[in-house]
């Protein structure tokens, strides 16, 4: 780092992301992608001559059609969309909107990593909320805080889900403070908070294109609110990057939103493998947590989560290893197509075997 970068930036600790192997081929299922090409509908509207057609020319900021196909699917006005770069572009904007200063954040302490980053990218004070021993989240914990909220449903890496009641709950017990909910893994079984916007002008419902829309190279996200809260987040974003979501991204998250069929499809496929792996891994003395995202969290009590995740990369698989105390047991295993997944299982019972664990 240079001597140039600021105090702010140069304590916080930045995101780390997943491998993203660029030469040997793997069996990745460590990002939590879809393992599914694009829709038809979006590889269409990708290859079609509006996409490649006025490059030219900076792309419309309101993302009208991509708002109004939104809009459609979820049963909202245009006004209570907001399309975004990638849904953590989303939820940047909710910190620097939101928080800072006086005003901080609340988020677990077991969640997505970008919440402490945006938190320090903001100068806002973070309020890590412990889970409960059995890794759930306790709605009551987080009643009345006087802080922005922010809460992954399912929560990430530990796949487990509240009720919408419970999320309700929270959104209600806070009625001065926004309640942010990151719906990335809501539609591997999950309930959305979305039928709460009507009835609440503090909920704020972010999701992605990235896991059930497989388009997680386009970078495309969206944010569902009151009218006043997107308002709020525009403000945002037209003092950072009017034009942040690309003209193709826009014809194809258009595309994608509206072919209900392939998107029920392909998450009705990884439900169906994610229900076979666990059981597999069961079978094999692993601890499973209840997973309704499309990943799952897994520890052998023979086996580090470390040495288990190093076995399995050894052997051309990748899944996730997070060193924080609370998860090093673990690794979390994205949901793949059926041959990812037996060649997942193929590796755990030769790590298992080598270790000796099996006989």
């Amino acid at each position: 780092m240079s001597r140039f970068l600021s105090a702010r930036l140069g304590a916080g600790r930045p995101y780390q992301p997943g491998e993203q192997p660029q030469r040997r081929t793997y069996v990745k299922l460590n990002t939590n992608e879809s393992p599914f090409p694009p829709s038809p509908a979006a590889r269409a509207a990708l290859a079609g001559a509006q996409a490649a057609e006025r490059l030219n020319r900076y792309p419309d900021p309101a993302c009208g059609e991509l708002a109004a196909a939104i809009a459609r699917r979820f049963g909202l006005a245009t006004e209570q969309v907001l399309p975004g770069n990638g849904s953590d572009e989303l939820l940047a904007f909710c910190f620097l909107a939101f928080t800072g200063g006086a005003r901080g954040a609340a988020f677990p302490a077991v969640s997505y990593g970008f919440y402490p980053v945006f938190a320090s990218l903001a100068g806002a004070d973070a309020l890590r909320v412990p889970l409960r021993e059995d890794y759930t989240i306790a709605p009551e914990d987080y009643f009345g805080l006087g802080r922005m909220i922010v809460l992954a449903n399912p929560n990430a890496p530990t796949g487990i889900a509240l009720t919408r009641a419970q999320v309700e709950a929270v959104v209600r017990e806070n009625p001065d403070a926004p309640v942010v909910v990151d719906e990335a893994y809501v539609d591997f079984g999950a309930e959305s908070a979305v039928p709460l916007i009507a009835r609440y002008d503090n909920l704020i419902v972010v999701q992605t294109f990235s896991k059930s829309r497989s388009l997680a190279g386009l970078r495309l996200g969206m944010a569902l609110a009151c009218p006043a809260l997107i308002a709020d987040l525009n403000a945002v974003k037209y003092r950072f990057n009017p034009y942040n979501v690309s003209r193709p991204a826009q014809l194809a998250g258009a595309a994608a939103i509206a072919d209900e069929a392939y998107f029920a499809a392909c998450t009705e496929r990884i439900r169906s493998e994610r229900a076979r792996t666990e059981a597999a891994l069961r079978a094999l003395g692993f601890f499973v947590l209840p997973s309704q995202a499309n990943f799952l969290f897994a520890r052998h009590d023979a086996l580090p989560g470390r040495a288990l995740y190093e076995g399995l990369r050894a052997r051309g698989v990748l899944v996730r290893h997070f060193d924080a105390p609370e998860t090093a047991a673990f690794v979390r295993i994205s949901i793949g197509t059926r041959a990812d997944m037996d060649a997942l299982l193929t590796a755990v019972r030769d790590v298992l075997n080598e270790r000796g664990v099996l006989t």
